[in-house]
């Protein structure tokens, strides 16, 4: 295999490069071959983990939520991920950019309307009434729980693992560099290839997963602005199309395309919220910021713990309820970003030390989460009416925009804007934001397969790196003609089987850091205590 890399002109490791495509190319002809057969054994693991081990991702990432704010609270928390005089390569605002544009851009656009109005709605919790001033409070503390600090948990935990390990102790810029105090010199061996093998299976299907939902909403904004049909082709054309311009991006490399890219499109992004917010109801919207703060600090201890066991026992067994759906699906779908955003944010985040990476990394991103949710969620249930008062007020007009996003979830966002002036202008500009997000999600996790491949932070040759970004394309492609009409649900089924087991990897980092910072401790006691000190 070194041999035939050679011949291509590769730098990377063989046998992970190798491996890694030939898993790919095997499950994509089986997709091609045998989509019902692949489709049923999905929906069948996906009911199997989802009533099995539900309790195990809700329980799993309150545990690593406590282990980072632990760590950066510790006496742990001053060390710098690097050597002792690595200053940071980025400044914090182009930090903060990367890292929020190559996370989850994307799904903010995707779910900052469809979500609260999907549990104003239809409430998650039996005893609340659909529209009330209850449901619209539990819809915004369940959307915050789902993609504030507990989804920034996921990706802070390999994010730390990595920039300690990769910076601090110049192991290969590798997912099993990570446990190297578990695994020693096994690293270099079969079972720190298969390691890395999976991480990268996980993140290929992850972002495609993405892709799938964000090809999803540029097609039905497209289909609104110019009443083409929303079909399974004009989505794989979608794809097809950013695909070429995240190519372009990954060419460019990390400082030049990544970091351009990020800061145009959170520039848009922050300029459709100024918008929403001074053309919506602003005093309203204001106030809907300070009490969503208050709603969500209050709320998320007991939505942390909450695994809907009761609805479970009602189901007589079928397991499924709500947050199979939902909490079970976002944590198993956001795992299998984390060695990608992982790595990505370790590569941004050099010289900064475990306190400002941790406290960084987590309330940065949830801050802006909160205030997105803030103006986009409360908006959209004020348009449709609060409580049964207001409803009654609006006649026919109540009810409106929670109808469009159950019959098309990819629609809520260009649905919403049909209240706000400018509309097509503004629709416009939203499909252009989904598409950049897009691009700099497949662009960055391109870089980062890449570097999971070649073991090293300088990027390989392009076609290399082009490859990888095509192979996110082609399998975003054929996750969505597998999935034609059920899409959201196909893909559901999809990433919560191939999250366990990236999850487990996940849990095992925190020993492996443990293992690390003491033996690091040992070290500089001995030091310390060293008699050779007094000659220095």
């Amino acid at each position: 295999m070194d041999q035939l890399a050679r011949r291509l002109g590769l730098r990377t490791n063989a046998t992970i490069f190798f491996s890694a495509s030939a898993f790919m190319v095997v499950f994509l002809a089986a997709l091609l071959l045998a989509p019902s057969i692949i489709g049923a054994f999905f929906e069948s693991g996906r009911e199997w983990v989802v009533t099995n081990l539900g309790w195990f991702f809700i329980a799993g990432v309150n545990i690593w939520l406590a282990f980072l704010v632990w760590i950066a609270c510790s006496r742990h928390g001053h060390i710098i991920l690097g050597k002792t005089d690595t200053k940071p390569d980025f400044d914090n605002l182009s930090w903060f950019t990367m890292l929020f544009a190559g996370g989850i851009g994307t799904v903010l656009m995707f779910w900052g309307v469809a979500e609260p109005m999907s549990h104003f709605s239809e409430p998650p919790r039996e005893t609340v009434e659909p529209y009330s001033i209850a449901a619209a409070e539990d819809a915004m503390s369940f959307a915050l729980y789902h993609l504030g600090l507990h989804t920034w948990t996921i990706f802070t935990l390999p994010g730390l693992a990595f920039a300690y390990f990769i910076h601090r102790y110049d192991l290969p810029v590798r997912v099993s560099s990570v446990f190297y105090p578990l695994l020693r010199d096994r690293i270099y061996g079969p079972i720190g290839k298969m390691i890395d093998v999976a991480a990268i299976l996980g993140t290929l299907f992850g972002v495609a997963v993405s892709l799938g939902l964000g090809s999803s909403q540029i097609a039905a904004g497209l289909s609104e602005l110019t009443g083409l049909d929303n079909t399974t082709w004009m989505r794989i054309s979608i794809i097809a199309v950013l695909t070429g311009v995240a190519v372009g991006s990954i060419i460019a490399g990390l400082d030049s395309g990544v970091k351009l890219l990020s800061n145009i499109n959170i520039g848009m992004a922050v300029g459709l919220l100024v918008f929403v917010l001074v053309t919506g109801s602003t005093l309203f919207l204001l106030r809907g910021i300070v009490q969503t703060l208050g709603l969500y600090l209050g709320n998320l201890p007991q939505l942390a713990f909450w695994n809907d066991m009761l609805a479970y026992a009602h189901e007589s067994g079928d397991g499924w309820g709500w947050q199979g759906s939902w909490t079970v699906f976002y944590w198993a779908w956001t795992v299998t970003w984390s060695p990608f955003i992982g790595l990505f944010v370790a590569r941004i985040s050099r010289g900064r030390t475990i306190r400002e990476f941790v406290l960084g990394v987590l309330l940065a991103p949830s801050a802006f989460t909160l205030v997105w949710f803030a103006i986009f969620g409360w908006q959209a249930m004020q348009i449709d009416g609060i409580g049964e008062t207001a409803r009654a007020a609006m006649g026919d007009e109540a009810g409106a925009l929670s109808r469009a996003v159950a019959d098309s979830v990819p629609l809520a966002m260009f649905a919403f804007f049909e209240h706000f002036p400018f509309t097509t202008l503004i629709q416009g500009l939203a499909v252009v934001i989904v598409a950049i997000f897009f691009a700099t999600s497949s662009d960055s996790a391109s870089l980062v397969v890449d570097m999971l491949c070649t073991g090293e932070e300088t990027p390989g040759p392009w076609p290399q790196r082009v490859y990888w970004g095509m192979a996110e394309g082609v399998i975003a492609g054929m996750l969505i003609w597998l999935a034609g009409d059920e899409g959201l649900n196909a893909l559901q089924q999809v990433i919560t089987v191939i999250g366990l087991p990236i999850f487990i990897l996940v849990s095992l980092m925190i020993p492996s850091i443990l293992k690390g910072l003491k033996a690091e401790e040992i070290d500089y006691v001995e030091i310390k205590d060293s008699p050779e000190l007094d000659n220095i």
